[in-house]
């Protein structure tokens, strides 16, 4: 029986691809989920740029189970209009088809200054059009528990997933100790729609939340982990730990931060997949 498919989030590793390559390599893993390269998101890189990316890719055999988009994200508000999430779902789906990446990581947009029904409607229009150009282009989009109109309402995500075809979930479990809730109520009773994972935890603070390897904070990693493998998933575990790296604070971390904090965060998760009857 093959073991869990551990995963990274490569910009927390590192800040160039070599850089999340090394650290990858470190800990044995051979799947790196793209975000930024360089400090910039993979549907800014130019053409040549993407084509080296590529290339060294496939010459390390490392494969990208999923893209962590901008759409929909922290920095978007659905009264801002559709353009910049539109062209980077257009720009995104031909690189996706290249690496063979079958997930894109989507949100569901800020509220800005539209009421509540427009919210809602206007996300649930905007997913239904970018979902069925990903399934054009053989891509699947899986929504985050993070920002946005169907962030953390069981209500809201049940309508995304009965409202846009082919729509998928991307749970983090660590999500819930900065937005205020349960992650393993949240994640119950959408198992079977849960297609990728983030993995992270968190202590809460006076401040908020302080961010710890997996296994040392508040989140229920463990009880999450379980949940999912008895519910027969099969996907990516990707490690999104924050500790030496939170990209919208745009934090200072050194190179040497940022490898020694992924790595520990690395082993800590092996070994809890371990202990929590997944075999490692």
């Amino acid at each position: 029986m093959s073991g869990p498919r551990l995963c990274g989030i490569g910009d927390e590793a590192g800040r160039n691809l070599d850089a999340q390559l090394t650290v990858l390599g470190r800990l044995g893993w051979r799947l790196l989920e793209l975000r930024t390269v360089g400090g910039a998101a993979l549907s800014d890189l130019d053409d040549e740029e993407f084509a080296r990316l590529a290339a060294k890719m496939a010459e390390a055999g490392v494969e990208v189970p999923c893209v962590a988009s901008r759409i929909g994200g922290w920095t978007r508000a659905i009264d801002a209009g559709f353009a910049a999430d539109r062209d980077e779902l257009l720009r995104l789906l031909p690189r996706c088809v290249l690496l063979r990446t079958p997930y894109l990581r989507i949100m569901s947009w800020k509220q800005g200054g539209a009421g509540e029904q427009e919210w809602g409607d206007e996300t649930v229009r905007r997913l239904s059009w970018l979902a069925e150009r990903a399934a054009d282009a053989g891509v699947t989009l899986v929504h985050e528990n993070c920002t946005g109109w169907a962030a953390t309402d069981p209500g809201r995500i049940e309508r995304l997933l009965t409202e846009v075809r082919g729509l998928r979930l991307l749970f983090d479990i660590g999500n819930g100790i900065p937005y205020g809730y349960d992650a393993l109520q949240l994640l119950r009773p959408f198992l079977p729609a849960v297609a990728h994972v983030h993995v992270k935890d968190a202590v809460r603070t006076e401040s908020g939340c302080a961010y710890v390897p997996p296994g040392q904070g508040e989140a229920d990693v463990a009880g999450c982990l379980r949940a999912l493998h008895e519910h027969g998933y099969a996907g990516a575990y990707s490690l999104e730990p924050h500790v030496s790296l939170r990209p919208h604070l745009r934090e200072g971390a050194t190179d040497e931060e940022l490898a020694e904090g992924f790595v520990a965060s690395g082993r800590a998760l092996s070994a809890m997949l371990a202990q929590t009857a997944v075999p490692a």
